[in-house]
């Protein structure tokens, strides 16, 4: 069976940051429809590896490919803005803004009417909570009060808001109570395999990676190689 479109790839990275060691990637790929957890990165370097995949930051060695081109050739902004609409970003990182309600919060990448929102805009808004598991009473609350299962998933509203093609998770379960972290892997499942969207997740948890995507590397440091994680197997045996 054919593969799909390659939308991400990394050959040969090296990215100096203030760790032990730089930060090296042999060689990763990530194809159209494709899921894919990496377990073996912590915080820090997860923060370099998704820098680097949007082009945000440049490499000091080998190259970084999104979409068939590579960063280095990202010749402004206005070209990496239009990049960045194609690709989701979920992380703890993305800002949420307290005195505006869930709904406003998911409408941001949408409009900055947020106030009095166009019938369309609100429409797609509502479609946007449904499809994120978000209630109507949910919708209308304040941010400032909203819980962590709540802020987990308007962070993947937002990221999903611009219909990417490629969603970018760091340590996306990160601040999610025990009992919300598979619930939440299966429906970044289900919403990927919906969307027909191409999923990156860097997790600590292999449980966590297992339950949300088809495939499960762990990353080795030292060599900036993958291997598949033991394990995994068992973990998708229990999806099926």
């Amino acid at each position: 069976m054919a593969r799909g479109e390659q939308l991400v790839a990394l050959r040969g990275v090296r990215k100096d940051y203030p760790a032990l060691r730089p930060l090296r990637v042999e060689h990763l790929e990530l194809r159209d429809a494709e899921t894919m957890a990496l377990v073996g990165f912590d915080r820090a370097a997860s923060e370099v590896l998704v820098n680097l995949i949007t082009g945000a930051t440049l490499p000091e060695g080998g190259e970084v490919e999104l979409f068939g081109a590579p960063t280095h050739a990202i010749v402004d902004s206005d070209a990496w803005f239009r990049l960045l609409d194609r690709i989701g970003i979920l992380s703890e990182r993305v800002v949420l803004l307290e005195e505006l309600t869930v709904a406003q919060n998911l409408a941001i990448p949408l409009t900055l009417a947020v106030e009095a929102m166009p019938a369309d805009t609100r429409a797609r808004v509502d479609r946007l909570g449904a499809e994120i598991g978000l209630t109507p009473d949910v919708m209308r609350q304040p941010m400032a009060a909203a819980d962590r299962r709540t802020r987990a998933r308007v962070r993947l509203g937002k990221a999903l808001a611009l219909d990417p093609r490629v969603l970018l998770a760091e340590h996306p379960n990160a601040g999610l109570d025990p009992a919300d972290v598979l619930h939440f892997a299966a429906d970044l499942s289900d919403i990927a395999a919906q969307r027909r969207l191409a999923m990156l997740i860097v997790t600590a948890d292999a449980a966590f990676g297992a339950a949300a995507c088809r495939q499960l590397l762990r990353f080795q440091p030292a060599s900036g190689t993958f291997a598949r994680h033991s394990g995994w197997r068992g973990w998708l045996s229990r999806r099926a």
